[in-house]
């Protein structure tokens, strides 16, 4: 992002993104409890904040790992739950319909992810700059959170990742190794990942779309 302050705590229409995220999960039925895993130096400030907003689902607030999957590993251990949703907090844009795509999806199967269908041709490109291979943009979706397991699954899948001090690019890589097929949900385009700067101005347009057609309610 560029900034001082890390991007999740970043404001968007006077509350952090991180909040946003949060709240969809927090008035979501099918929701029993939220493990929070943030760094280190920003456990209290996430407890506090969840205080603050009145997030009571948020029944832990903890320090990650080093890496993506061993902060998952830490959510998922704290958790007391049959299934289990992993998301990114600077995603606040996941409707809650989607959400229980994804969870009803996950039930079929085991595991399942939210994903799009890519719009633009993707090309395999080598070290050297020179295109090797165009895929078939039919068969390629890009994948979003949440990404929703069986616990037990998932934690399976974490424990045998680690031993095999293998790092993956997201929970669906960790199961896929044991050869648990991981099913689709489709998701929406608008459940952006607010990465860059120039996400923030779509993220104030979509958020503020999303109000107006809800008669001026919050997300």
């Amino acid at each position: 992002m560029g900034t001082a302050e890390s991007k999740q705590f970043l404001q968007l229409a006077g509350m952090p993104i991180l909040i946003h995220t949060l709240q969809v999960f927090q008035e979501m039925d099918e929701i029993a409890e939220i493990a929070l895993v943030t760094g280190s130096g920003d456990v209290q400030r996430c407890r506090d904040l969840a205080e603050r907003y009145g997030l009571s689902k948020v029944s832990a607030v903890l320090a990650g790992g080093s890496e993506r999957q061993h902060s998952v590993r830490c959510g998922l251990d704290a958790l007391g739950t049959q299934w289990a949703l992993v998301h990114d907090g600077v995603r606040p844009f996941v409707t809650p319909e989607a959400v229980r795509a994804c969870c009803a999806k996950a039930e079929e199967t085991g595991g399942a992810v939210l994903a799009v269908p890519v719009k633009d041709t993707i090309k395999q490109v080598g070290s050297d700059g020179i295109i090797v291979s165009t895929p078939d943009r039919r068969s390629l979706w890009a994948i979003q959170t949440p990404q929703a397991f069986r616990r037990a699954l998932l934690l399976e899948a974490h424990k045998r990742a680690e031993a095999d001090e293998y790092v993956g690019t997201d929970d669906a890589s960790v199961v896929e190794r044991l050869g648990v097929p991981v099913a689709v949900a489709q998701g929406e385009y608008t459940n952006i990942k607010i990465t860059t700067p120039d996400d923030l101005p779509y993220a104030e347009f979509l958020l503020n779309q999303r109000r107006q057609l809800a008669g001026g309610d919050d997300l």
